[in-house]
């Protein structure tokens, strides 16, 4: 076998970091290193890419709902409204929990975008993925849908796109007929595939008196899970003082059973008997939350009782994401 013939530094082409072209992953990097460009100057832009963000939504408006929408609720819209206002040929885009063969965004007929929340997205970084699923929406074709793929690194995330100002307020609904203009004349395939999404979609509510708080319907009990701004550890010391002090149901037959943590937020859940309805838990709720807010306030060591129950409430909480 001939030997290799040794590269030596002298020989490198000088090229500094901003003028190295993106080529493949196990290409050799153009740098002249001898190096795969993914061991060499690809590594940062791989690593930006897959690093996992934490809080994906932190600095929008409405955190706290798109963590309710991307993890808790089956069927809900939001308008959207961009930083640099809509495109002449787009009347509007709206955010959609979920869209027909989980397609992460559809460009209508009439113009208007449908973007998806509940996707399996390539990188670490939602906020990323799902701007830039946005971005080519905006110029698709009329009448088509969006594919999924991996956000470029140095792309644009939501926060980029959306006006820090707009208002984002989910309207939730009982079923999947916003995916289509005309459900009542929809095709018979089209009908079908409407009642199976229906059929699995679980009964939710918003409530009006306090934010993120979403009410669901289950066949042996009723729920309420309640997405909360605040950091944890502060969070779950509030709630255990509360839960020590009996303070932290909202109402007879009512009780605080655990949490979720979700995309770096806490999601603090109720059972409810199951003919509590939304309706019925919208004054305890709004209660709760003054009693939440002094509770928060202290700064006073856990006794032993409180400690007791935030170990409860800890190993009763559930990781989603």
């Amino acid at each position: 076998m001939a030997k290799k013939r040794p590269q030596t530094k002298g020989a490198r082409p000088q090229i500094t970091d901003g003028e190295v072209p993106v080529v493949g992953a196990r290409e050799p990097c153009p740098c002249g290193s001898g190096r795969r460009y993914k061991a060499c100057h690809g590594r940062a832009a791989a690593h930006a890419v897959t690093e996992l963000v934490q809080r994906p939504f932190e600095g929008l408006p409405g955190e706290c709902d798109w963590v309710a929408l991307r993890e808790l609720v089956p069927a809900a819209t939001v308008g959207l409204t961009l930083r640099d206002g809509l495109p002449e040929d787009v009347p509007s885009v709206t955010l959609a929990t979920v869209l027909p063969m989980a397609w992460p965004a559809l460009r209508r007929d009439d113009g208007s975008v449908l973007l998806g929340l509940q996707n399996d997205t390539a990188s670490g970084d939602i906020s990323r993925d799902l701007a830039d699923t946005l971005l080519r929406a905006l110029t698709a074709e009329p009448g088509t849908p969006v594919q999924g793929r991996r956000a470029p690194a140095d792309g644009p995330r939501m926060q980029d796109l959306l006006d820090p100002e707009g208002a984002f307020e989910p309207v939730v609904h009982s079923g999947f007929e916003f995916w289509v203009p005309d459900a009542e004349n929809a095709t018979p395939d089209v009908t079908a595939s409407l009642e199976r999404a229906n059929a699995a979609a679980i009964p939710t509510a918003k409530l009006t008196g306090v934010d993120a708080a979403y009410w669901c319907e289950t066949p042996d009990k009723n729920h309420l899970r309640w997405v909360m701004p605040y950091p944890e550890e502060h969070l779950l010391d509030a709630l255990a003082r509360l839960h020590a002090a009996g303070r932290s149901g909202l109402g007879e037959g009512t009780r605080l059973v655990g949490s979720f943590r979700a995309h770096g937020l806490t999601v603090p859940v109720w059972d409810l008997p199951s003919g509590t309805g939304a309706d019925d838990i919208e004054k305890p709720a709004a209660e709760f939350a003054e009693r939440l807010v002094a509770a928060l306030a202290s700064d006073a060591p856990l006794t032993a009782e409180e400690r007791r129950a935030r170990g409860g409430l800890t190993n009763r909480q559930v990781t989603l994401s």
